[in-house]
């Protein structure tokens, strides 16, 4: 069985963007413009698949400036208008309207000395095993925790599964199951030594 068809099943496995996607990007510490975008791709992932989304994921990066949130903070109603339009984006102007907002706040974080990287990663569990197949959580306390925190900063499309989705895919926690070896590698650099957790 591949690594993929572990953490993500067979289907996600013969999907030929997923391979990819597992192997060199879930999981690992994430840059501040990756986690931002990953903020704004799990809202529009709401009520939908992420395969949708990943599929997509070009065209909203090219939609979207990169998801540079100091370029989509200057976004305007006429933006918001044009992407609604875009067929290769999902076009719901509700979450086009939370990415914009979204881009606002950070950019205002930015300007006040904080980082969006920082403060996901200060909801960091303290300790954390790899689930077992089969086990993966949904959501945790500090997925609730931190969906409350971003909800009170103004953020929307926030809800624990989807922000611990978040988590998940920019490293804050290694879910990738028990005898993935991705999943091993990302612990050994975590850790500085080899180790299956």
């Amino acid at each position: 069985m591949t690594p993929t068809a572990i953490c993500f099943g067979a289907n996600a496995a013969a999907d030929p963007l997923y391979p990819s996607y597992h192997d060199t990007e879930w999981g690992r510490p994430s840059s501040e413009i990756v986690l931002f975008e990953h903020l704004c791709l799990e809202a529009f992932q709401v009520g939908l698949s992420w395969r949708t989304i990943l599929h997509k994921r070009d065209a909203f990066r090219e939609a979207f400036a990169s998801f540079d949130p100091d370029a989509i903070a200057k976004f305007t109603d006429e933006d918001v208008e044009r992407l609604a339009t875009n067929a290769a984006i999902v076009r719901n102007r509700a979450k086009i309207k939370a990415c914009v907002n979204a881009a606002r706040i950070v950019s205002q974080m930015h300007e006040d000395g904080e980082t969006l990287s920082a403060l996901v990663n200060s909801f960091a569990p303290p300790s954390h095993d790899r689930p077992e197949v089969g086990a993966v959580p949904v959501a945790t306390p500090e997925s609730t925790s931190l969906a409350k925190e971003l909800h009170k900063r103004g953020f929307r499309f926030v809800g624990p599964v989807n922000v611990y989705a978040l988590m998940q895919a920019c490293g804050v926690v290694n879910d990738h199951v028990v005898g993935c070896p991705i999943g091993d590698e990302i612990a050994a650099d975590a850790s500085g030594v080899s180790s299956g957790r």
